[in-house]
């Protein structure tokens, strides 16, 4: 499958700093525009931040926020609204600004991670009831097919990419995520079921990535998932994971890489952030040439918490990177 994306393209993970969804808006078209992406601002409250954006997509299933964090409840809450409202004034803001981009990417919460942190009724974790993660994983896929649906509306002829957000997903795997009282481990779920539940809410989009910025990502699960591309931090790979990183690229899929730290650091060196994904293209034995189509260049992770200045800085740092990536590895 080809890349919808421009080859040399960046972009971002999906979080910014800031409360203005117009100027978080601005900022990303005028500097990424091959690959734009919806701006995430989590600095507006737990009803922005990636499990209350989550909350506001899902279709049938109510949910009030607790001093605990986000659970199910019996019938829609003030906070359910609230989440639903700012998403809704997020793609106004982009419409408003009447930029038709060729492609725009746009971020979820993914149905495992979303399952390892919302609460059931009772207070445990959704991941406790793999009947509740079935039903989840429905809903989430139903509402995002729903927004999908609303942006093409507003955006005709650009291309959606949806991008799905696991990073508790291998701890998922891992059984680490706690029961309710904190002294035991939430039973693992079998690989089957993961990739199945990733694949219900993938189907929702024609064009996806997964997410997963931690170490020993679950590459080979994540494309029997369906995943068509893969977003993950060039700092934490290893030698470990090239052959399933050579082996996704061989099929077709994309590689969204993190080359450019999401905290405030030094950005005056290109060269030397640039280096990591030459040297995985190496250790790949691939031909420099196919790498400007194939690779994307983005932060390593959300820019939510670096100061907004750094973060426009790390967007143009990661559009120079783009451009610069068609040059041979030394």
């Amino acid at each position: 499958m080809s890349p919808v994306w421009a080859a040399g393209a960046a972009t971002g993970v999906g979080s910014m700093p800031g409360t203005d969804p117009r100027e978080a808006i601005r900022e990303v078209l005028g500097t990424l525009p091959d690959l734009p992406f919806l701006p995430e601002l989590p600095a507006r409250g737990p009803h922005s931040d990636l499990i209350g954006r989550g909350t506001a997509l899902l279709a049938d299933l109510a949910v009030d926020l607790q001093p605990s964090g986000w659970r199910i409840t019996a019938r829609p809450s003030r906070d359910s609204r609230r989440a639903r409202d700012l998403l809704a004034q997020d793609l106004d803001a982009l419409e408003e600004t009447e930029a038709r981009p060729p492609v725009l990417k746009v971020q979820a919460v993914g149905p495992w991670t979303l399952a390892a942190t919302l609460e059931l009724t009772r207070g445990d974790r959704m991941l406790a009831d793999h009947g509740a993660v079935a039903d989840l994983a429905a809903s989430l896929a139903e509402g995002l097919r729903a927004q999908l649906a609303d942006l093409g509306r507003r955006l005709p002829g650009t291309t959606l990419l949806l991008q799905l957000d696991e990073p508790s997903l291998p701890a998922v795997l891992r059984g680490q995520i706690p029961t309710a009282s904190g002294f035991g481990r939430l039973r693992v779920p079998d690989e089957q079921t993961v990739a199945e539940r990733l694949r219900t809410v993938l189907d929702a989009a024609e064009h996806t990535v997964v997410h997963c910025c931690a170490p020993r990502p679950p590459i080979q699960l994540l494309r029997k998932a369906g995943a068509g591309a893969l977003s993950l931090d060039a700092a934490v790979l290893t030698p470990y994971d090239d052959d399933a990183i050579g082996e996704a690229i061989e099929s077709g899929a994309g590689l969204l890489l993190g080359l450019v730290p999401s905290t405030d650091a030094p950005l005056s060196d290109l060269g030397a952030m640039l280096e990591p994904a030459k040297t995985l293209w190496r250790r790949l034995g691939m031909e420099p040439d196919r790498m400007p189509a194939a690779v994307v260049v983005t932060p390593a992770c959300g820019l939510a918490g670096a100061s907004p200045a750094y973060a426009r800085r790390a967007l143009a740092v990661s559009a120079e990177l783009g451009r610069r990536m068609g040059e041979e590895p030394e």
